[in-house]
Protein backbone atom coordinates (compact mmCIF):
# COMPACT_ATOMS: atom_id res chain seq x y z
CA UNK A 1 0.00 0.00 0.00
CA UNK A 2 1.32 3.47 -0.98
CA UNK A 3 0.40 5.90 1.56
CA UNK A 4 -0.28 9.25 0.78
CA UNK A 5 -0.67 11.61 3.81
CA UNK A 6 -2.95 14.14 1.48
CA UNK A 7 -5.57 11.94 0.11
CA UNK A 8 -9.01 12.42 0.56
CA UNK A 9 -8.79 8.92 2.22
CA UNK A 10 -6.39 10.01 4.86
CA UNK A 11 -8.02 12.59 5.50
CA UNK A 12 -11.86 11.74 5.86
CA UNK A 13 -11.19 8.40 7.54
CA UNK A 14 -7.94 8.70 9.11
CA UNK A 15 -8.97 5.40 11.57
CA UNK A 16 -9.67 3.06 8.74
CA UNK A 17 -6.77 4.69 5.86
CA UNK A 18 -3.87 4.31 8.49
CA UNK A 19 -5.78 1.15 9.99
CA UNK A 20 -5.54 -0.38 6.84
CA UNK A 21 -1.65 0.26 6.08
CA UNK A 22 -0.41 -0.38 9.70
CA UNK A 23 -1.82 -3.96 8.40
CA UNK A 24 -0.13 -4.13 5.36
CA UNK A 25 3.02 -2.77 6.80
CA UNK A 26 3.93 -2.55 9.91
CA UNK A 27 4.13 1.00 12.30
CA UNK A 28 7.07 2.38 10.00
CA UNK A 29 7.35 2.62 6.59
CA UNK A 30 8.58 4.01 3.97
CA UNK A 31 6.88 6.16 1.17
CA UNK A 32 7.58 6.70 -2.11
CA UNK A 33 4.96 9.41 -2.30
CA UNK A 34 6.76 11.82 0.16
CA UNK A 35 10.17 10.39 -0.29
CA UNK A 36 10.55 9.78 3.85
CA UNK A 37 9.92 7.21 6.40
CA UNK A 38 6.44 7.62 7.84
CA UNK A 39 5.95 6.91 11.31
CA UNK A 40 2.29 5.50 11.97
CA UNK A 41 1.68 3.98 15.16
CA UNK A 42 0.80 5.33 18.83
CA UNK A 43 3.94 3.47 19.89
CA UNK A 44 6.38 4.77 17.42
CA UNK A 45 5.57 8.31 16.83
CA UNK A 46 5.50 8.42 20.31
CA UNK A 47 9.05 7.60 20.59
CA UNK A 48 9.74 9.44 17.80
CA UNK A 49 8.95 12.68 19.78
CA UNK A 50 11.23 11.43 22.23
CA UNK A 51 14.06 10.54 19.98
CA UNK A 52 15.49 13.57 19.01
CA UNK A 53 19.27 12.94 18.97
CA UNK A 54 18.48 10.04 15.86
CA UNK A 55 15.12 11.89 14.82
CA UNK A 56 15.72 16.02 14.42
CA UNK A 57 13.37 18.64 14.13
CA UNK A 58 16.41 21.09 13.61
CA UNK A 59 15.75 22.63 10.25
CA UNK A 60 18.65 25.43 10.71
CA UNK A 61 20.91 23.81 8.20
CA UNK A 62 17.72 23.71 5.71
CA UNK A 63 17.50 27.32 6.27
CA UNK A 64 21.06 28.58 6.11
CA UNK A 65 22.06 26.05 3.13
CA UNK A 66 18.70 28.18 1.15
CA UNK A 67 20.31 31.24 2.82
CA UNK A 68 23.52 31.07 1.03
CA UNK A 69 21.86 30.95 -2.48
CA UNK A 70 19.14 33.78 -1.59
CA UNK A 71 19.75 38.05 -1.04
CA UNK A 72 21.69 38.99 2.38
CA UNK A 73 18.30 40.32 3.23
CA UNK A 74 17.33 36.50 3.59
CA UNK A 75 19.97 36.03 6.04
CA UNK A 76 17.91 38.00 8.48
CA UNK A 77 15.23 35.83 8.41
CA UNK A 78 17.37 32.48 9.24
CA UNK A 79 18.17 34.70 12.09
CA UNK A 80 15.29 35.32 13.34
CA UNK A 81 14.18 31.63 12.94
CA UNK A 82 17.01 30.43 14.98
CA UNK A 83 15.46 31.55 17.88
CA UNK A 84 12.78 29.22 17.09
CA UNK A 85 12.66 26.95 20.12
CA UNK A 86 10.74 24.20 18.04
CA UNK A 87 13.81 24.13 15.32
CA UNK A 88 16.17 23.36 17.25
CA UNK A 89 17.66 20.45 19.37
CA UNK A 90 19.46 20.14 22.49
CA UNK A 91 21.36 21.81 24.10
CA UNK A 92 20.12 24.85 22.03
CA UNK A 93 16.04 23.69 22.54
CA UNK A 94 16.98 23.67 25.90
CA UNK A 95 18.40 27.39 26.16
CA UNK A 96 15.61 29.28 23.84
CA UNK A 97 13.26 27.32 25.82
CA UNK A 98 14.00 27.27 29.81
CA UNK A 99 12.79 31.54 30.08
CA UNK A 100 9.77 30.85 28.46
CA UNK A 101 8.82 27.64 30.43
CA UNK A 102 9.68 29.73 33.40
CA UNK A 103 6.89 32.06 32.15
CA UNK A 104 4.73 29.70 30.47
CA UNK A 105 3.11 27.43 33.57
CA UNK A 106 0.14 25.99 33.73
CA UNK A 107 -0.74 28.17 36.82
CA UNK A 108 0.28 31.18 35.47
CA UNK A 109 -2.30 30.39 32.26
CA UNK A 110 -4.96 28.64 34.01
CA UNK A 111 -4.58 32.67 35.88
CA UNK A 112 -5.57 33.91 32.89
CA UNK A 113 -9.19 32.54 32.34
CA UNK A 114 -10.62 35.60 33.35
CA UNK A 115 -8.64 37.46 30.39
CA UNK A 116 -9.86 35.04 28.25
CA UNK A 117 -13.56 35.23 29.23
CA UNK A 118 -13.72 38.82 28.27
CA UNK A 119 -12.26 38.55 24.72
CA UNK A 120 -14.72 35.85 24.08
CA UNK A 121 -17.53 38.16 25.50
CA UNK A 122 -16.49 41.14 23.60
CA UNK A 123 -15.85 38.56 20.31
CA UNK A 124 -19.00 37.66 20.98
CA UNK A 125 -20.84 40.86 21.46
CA UNK A 126 -19.67 42.10 17.95
CA UNK A 127 -21.37 39.25 15.94
CA UNK A 128 -23.84 39.82 13.32
CA UNK A 129 -27.60 39.32 14.62
CA UNK A 130 -28.22 36.76 12.08
CA UNK A 131 -25.25 34.87 11.93
CA UNK A 132 -21.28 34.47 11.41
CA UNK A 133 -18.06 33.16 10.01
CA UNK A 134 -17.25 30.83 13.64
CA UNK A 135 -13.76 30.87 11.45
CA UNK A 136 -12.86 34.58 10.48
CA UNK A 137 -15.07 36.30 12.85
CA UNK A 138 -14.21 33.93 15.68
CA UNK A 139 -11.38 31.39 15.83
CA UNK A 140 -9.12 33.27 14.51
CA UNK A 141 -9.92 36.71 16.18
CA UNK A 142 -10.09 35.26 19.90
CA UNK A 143 -6.11 33.66 20.14
CA UNK A 144 -5.26 36.33 18.36
CA UNK A 145 -6.69 38.62 21.15
CA UNK A 146 -5.33 36.40 23.78
CA UNK A 147 -1.45 35.89 23.10
CA UNK A 148 -1.89 39.72 21.47
CA UNK A 149 -3.06 40.71 25.52
CA UNK A 150 -0.26 37.99 27.18
CA UNK A 151 2.31 40.11 25.19
CA UNK A 152 1.30 43.15 26.31
CA UNK A 153 0.40 44.26 22.62
CA UNK A 154 -2.44 46.71 21.47
CA UNK A 155 -5.33 44.60 20.19
CA UNK A 156 -5.12 46.77 17.27
CA UNK A 157 -1.84 45.15 16.33
CA UNK A 158 -3.20 41.53 15.72
CA UNK A 159 -4.40 42.18 12.06
CA UNK A 160 -0.30 43.26 11.41
CA UNK A 161 1.05 40.30 12.89
CA UNK A 162 -1.37 37.67 11.65
CA UNK A 163 -0.03 38.98 8.03
CA UNK A 164 3.21 38.44 9.20
CA UNK A 165 2.25 35.06 10.35
CA UNK A 166 0.84 34.21 6.96
CA UNK A 167 4.13 35.13 5.89
CA UNK A 168 6.25 33.10 7.16
CA UNK A 169 4.30 30.21 7.48
CA UNK A 170 5.45 29.08 4.10
CA UNK A 171 8.69 28.69 4.88
CA UNK A 172 8.31 27.89 8.26
CA UNK A 173 6.22 25.01 7.18
CA UNK A 174 7.84 23.77 4.46
CA UNK A 175 9.47 20.10 4.21
CA UNK A 176 11.78 22.06 1.82
CA UNK A 177 12.39 25.96 2.36
CA UNK A 178 14.02 25.52 -0.91
CA UNK A 179 11.14 25.74 -2.81
CA UNK A 180 9.78 28.65 -1.46
CA UNK A 181 10.82 31.06 -4.20
CA UNK A 182 9.36 34.82 -3.53
CA UNK A 183 10.69 35.89 -0.78
CA UNK A 184 9.86 39.13 -0.64
CA UNK A 185 6.63 38.95 1.50
CA UNK A 186 9.10 36.76 3.87
CA UNK A 187 11.70 39.60 4.08
CA UNK A 188 9.04 42.34 5.11
CA UNK A 189 7.35 40.52 7.23
CA UNK A 190 10.90 39.47 9.39
CA UNK A 191 11.73 43.31 9.09
CA UNK A 192 8.71 43.75 10.44
CA UNK A 193 8.40 41.48 13.88
CA UNK A 194 12.26 42.38 14.54
CA UNK A 195 11.22 45.99 14.67
CA UNK A 196 8.22 45.51 16.64
CA UNK A 197 9.78 43.25 19.44
CA UNK A 198 13.04 44.89 19.64
CA UNK A 199 11.11 48.30 20.61
CA UNK A 200 8.21 45.81 23.02
CA UNK A 201 11.50 44.66 24.50
CA UNK A 202 13.38 47.66 25.01
CA UNK A 203 10.24 49.27 26.44
CA UNK A 204 9.83 46.51 29.01
CA UNK A 205 13.27 46.55 30.41
CA UNK A 206 12.93 50.13 31.25
CA UNK A 207 9.24 50.27 31.64
CA UNK A 208 7.83 46.54 32.96
CA UNK A 209 4.32 46.10 32.14
CA UNK A 210 3.52 42.68 33.86
CA UNK A 211 2.71 40.98 30.57
CA UNK A 212 3.87 37.54 29.48
CA UNK A 213 6.87 39.22 27.85
CA UNK A 214 8.03 40.97 30.97
CA UNK A 215 8.23 37.32 32.51
CA UNK A 216 10.38 36.76 29.10
CA UNK A 217 12.31 39.31 29.33
CA UNK A 218 13.35 39.19 32.80
CA UNK A 219 13.70 35.49 32.84
CA UNK A 220 16.09 35.69 29.55
CA UNK A 221 18.61 37.17 31.37
CA UNK A 222 21.79 36.98 29.38
CA UNK A 223 20.79 33.39 28.07
CA UNK A 224 19.80 34.83 24.69
CA UNK A 225 21.25 37.16 22.52
CA UNK A 226 18.48 40.09 21.63
CA UNK A 227 18.04 38.40 18.25
CA UNK A 228 17.01 35.04 19.83
CA UNK A 229 15.10 37.09 22.36
CA UNK A 230 13.02 38.50 19.96
CA UNK A 231 12.63 35.28 17.98
CA UNK A 232 11.17 33.79 20.83
CA UNK A 233 8.58 36.44 20.87
CA UNK A 234 7.73 36.48 17.13
CA UNK A 235 7.34 32.18 17.95
CA UNK A 236 5.39 33.12 20.94
CA UNK A 237 2.72 35.44 18.98
CA UNK A 238 2.94 32.85 16.03
CA UNK A 239 2.21 29.74 17.53
CA UNK A 240 0.03 31.08 20.27
CA UNK A 241 -2.55 32.01 17.97
CA UNK A 242 -2.60 29.83 14.47
CA UNK A 243 -2.26 26.50 16.31
CA UNK A 244 -5.05 27.34 18.31
CA UNK A 245 -7.21 28.91 15.47
CA UNK A 246 -6.80 25.52 13.95
CA UNK A 247 -8.05 23.88 17.00
CA UNK A 248 -11.10 25.69 17.59
CA UNK A 249 -12.21 25.89 13.98
CA UNK A 250 -12.16 22.16 13.34
CA UNK A 251 -14.11 21.86 16.82
CA UNK A 252 -17.01 24.44 15.92
CA UNK A 253 -17.24 22.56 11.87
CA UNK A 254 -17.72 19.36 13.75
CA UNK A 255 -19.98 20.84 16.01
CA UNK A 256 -21.68 22.16 12.45
CA UNK A 257 -21.82 18.69 10.94
CA UNK A 258 -23.05 16.61 13.90
CA UNK A 259 -25.49 18.73 15.43
CA UNK A 260 -26.55 15.36 17.78
CA UNK A 261 -22.45 16.02 19.59
CA UNK A 262 -23.90 20.33 19.69
CA UNK A 263 -26.85 18.98 21.51
CA UNK A 264 -24.75 16.40 23.83
CA UNK A 265 -22.73 18.56 24.83
CA UNK A 266 -25.51 21.84 25.90
CA UNK A 267 -27.48 18.45 28.60
CA UNK A 268 -23.64 18.11 29.77
CA UNK A 269 -21.65 21.27 29.98
CA UNK A 270 -19.08 19.73 33.01
CA UNK A 271 -17.79 17.31 30.00
CA UNK A 272 -15.94 20.65 28.28
CA UNK A 273 -12.66 19.46 29.33
CA UNK A 274 -12.89 15.72 27.70
CA UNK A 275 -14.69 17.10 25.01
CA UNK A 276 -11.69 20.07 23.92
CA UNK A 277 -9.18 16.42 24.32
CA UNK A 278 -11.27 14.71 21.70
CA UNK A 279 -11.38 17.64 19.62
CA UNK A 280 -7.49 17.88 19.75
CA UNK A 281 -7.69 14.14 19.36
CA UNK A 282 -9.28 14.20 15.63
CA UNK A 283 -8.76 17.97 14.74
CA UNK A 284 -5.63 19.25 16.03
CA UNK A 285 -3.58 21.65 14.27
CA UNK A 286 -0.84 19.34 12.97
CA UNK A 287 -1.33 15.69 11.12
CA UNK A 288 2.44 15.11 10.97
CA UNK A 289 5.23 16.45 12.23
CA UNK A 290 8.68 16.56 10.29
CA UNK A 291 12.15 14.97 11.28
CA UNK A 292 15.37 14.35 9.81
CA UNK A 293 17.24 11.07 10.32
CA UNK A 294 20.98 12.19 11.68
CA UNK A 295 22.16 8.20 12.59
CA UNK A 296 21.31 5.31 11.09
CA UNK A 297 19.67 2.96 12.66
CA UNK A 298 16.43 0.20 12.56
CA UNK A 299 13.03 1.58 13.57
CA UNK A 300 10.38 -0.90 13.79
CA UNK A 301 12.43 -3.28 11.82
CA UNK A 302 13.42 -0.72 8.69
CA UNK A 303 16.30 0.52 8.66
CA UNK A 304 17.02 4.16 8.95
CA UNK A 305 19.75 6.14 6.58
CA UNK A 306 21.56 9.56 7.92
CA UNK A 307 19.84 12.21 5.90
CA UNK A 308 16.55 10.37 5.10
CA UNK A 309 13.68 12.76 6.45
CA UNK A 310 10.33 11.39 8.46
CA UNK A 311 7.06 12.20 9.36
CA UNK A 312 5.70 11.48 13.03
CA UNK A 313 2.50 10.83 11.76
CA UNK A 314 0.04 12.34 14.32
CA UNK A 315 -2.79 11.90 12.84
CA UNK A 316 -2.14 7.94 12.51
CA UNK A 317 -1.09 7.53 16.12
CA UNK A 318 -4.47 9.78 17.13
CA UNK A 319 -6.55 6.98 15.62
CA UNK A 320 -4.60 3.88 16.59
CA UNK A 321 -6.89 0.86 18.04
CA UNK A 322 -3.96 0.26 20.27
CA UNK A 323 -4.38 3.21 22.35
CA UNK A 324 -8.32 4.67 21.38
CA UNK A 325 -11.83 2.16 21.64
CA UNK A 326 -13.61 2.87 18.25
CA UNK A 327 -10.74 5.32 16.93
CA UNK A 328 -12.69 6.48 14.02
CA UNK A 329 -15.93 7.25 16.84
CA UNK A 330 -15.90 11.12 18.31
CA UNK A 331 -16.46 10.50 21.79
CA UNK A 332 -16.34 13.83 23.77
CA UNK A 333 -16.20 11.26 27.27
CA UNK A 334 -13.58 9.65 26.05
CA UNK A 335 -11.36 8.71 29.46
CA UNK A 336 -8.59 8.22 28.73
CA UNK A 337 -7.30 10.02 25.60
CA UNK A 338 -3.29 10.23 25.64
CA UNK A 339 -3.66 12.04 22.03
CA UNK A 340 -0.74 13.20 20.93
CA UNK A 341 -2.05 16.54 19.41
CA UNK A 342 0.21 18.91 21.46
CA UNK A 343 3.25 16.87 21.20
CA UNK A 344 5.24 14.72 23.12
CA UNK A 345 8.74 14.74 24.95
CA UNK A 346 10.79 17.51 24.68
CA UNK A 347 8.46 19.36 21.83
CA UNK A 348 5.51 19.00 23.96
CA UNK A 349 3.65 22.76 23.29
CA UNK A 350 4.33 25.04 25.81
CA UNK A 351 0.87 26.54 24.87
CA UNK A 352 -1.41 23.15 25.27
CA UNK A 353 -2.77 24.54 28.41
CA UNK A 354 -3.71 27.73 26.86
CA UNK A 355 -5.11 26.33 23.74
CA UNK A 356 -6.97 23.83 25.90
CA UNK A 357 -8.63 27.10 28.24
CA UNK A 358 -9.02 29.53 25.27
CA UNK A 359 -11.07 26.60 22.80
CA UNK A 360 -13.17 25.30 26.05
CA UNK A 361 -14.04 28.70 26.89
CA UNK A 362 -15.18 29.47 23.33
CA UNK A 363 -17.24 26.40 22.73
CA UNK A 364 -18.81 26.84 25.89
CA UNK A 365 -20.00 30.38 25.40
CA UNK A 366 -21.04 30.09 21.96
CA UNK A 367 -23.26 27.38 23.23
CA UNK A 368 -24.76 29.45 25.61
CA UNK A 369 -25.40 32.16 24.16
CA UNK A 370 -27.56 30.90 21.20
CA UNK A 371 -30.11 27.93 21.55
CA UNK A 372 -29.41 27.62 17.73
CA UNK A 373 -26.48 26.81 15.87
CA UNK A 374 -26.38 25.60 12.43
CA UNK A 375 -24.96 26.10 9.11
CA UNK A 376 -25.74 28.80 6.99
CA UNK A 377 -23.68 27.34 3.87
CA UNK A 378 -22.77 23.74 3.36
CA UNK A 379 -19.51 22.92 5.67
CA UNK A 380 -16.59 22.74 3.42
CA UNK A 381 -14.50 19.67 3.51
CA UNK A 382 -11.14 19.52 4.96
CA UNK A 383 -8.41 21.14 3.17
CA UNK A 384 -5.34 19.08 4.38
CA UNK A 385 -1.45 19.02 3.33
CA UNK A 386 0.96 16.49 4.55
CA UNK A 387 1.00 18.46 8.07
CA UNK A 388 -1.88 20.42 9.02
CA UNK A 389 -5.70 20.97 7.90
CA UNK A 390 -8.16 23.02 8.35
CA UNK A 391 -11.57 24.46 7.12
CA UNK A 392 -13.00 27.66 6.32
CA UNK A 393 -15.41 29.62 6.07
CA UNK A 394 -17.39 28.14 9.24
CA UNK A 395 -20.56 30.19 8.44
CA UNK A 396 -23.29 29.31 11.01
CA UNK A 397 -26.90 30.62 11.32
CA UNK A 398 -27.31 31.73 15.14
CA UNK A 399 -30.04 32.52 17.15
CA UNK A 400 -30.68 32.94 21.09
Amino acid sequence: MEIDLECRESVDDPAGYFARAREAGGGVQWSERHRAWLLLSHEQVEAGFKDWERLSSDKMDSFERVARRRSEAFNKVVELLSGWMNFRDPPVHDRLREPVRRAFTPRALESLEQDVEEIVAATLDAFPEDGADLMGDYARIVPALVIAAMLGVEPGERYRFQRWSDDLAHLVFSMNPADETDEQPILWSTGEFTEFFSERIEQERRHPTGSLLTTIVEQSGNELSPLELVGACTLLLFGGHETTTILMSNAFAILLEQPDLQAWLREHPEADRSAVEEFARVGGPARALPRKVTVDHERAGQQLRKGQNAYLCVAAANHDPALFREPGAIDLERDPNPHLGFGWGLHYCLGGTLARIETRIAIRRLLERYGTIEPAIPVPRVRASSMGFGRRPLAARLSR
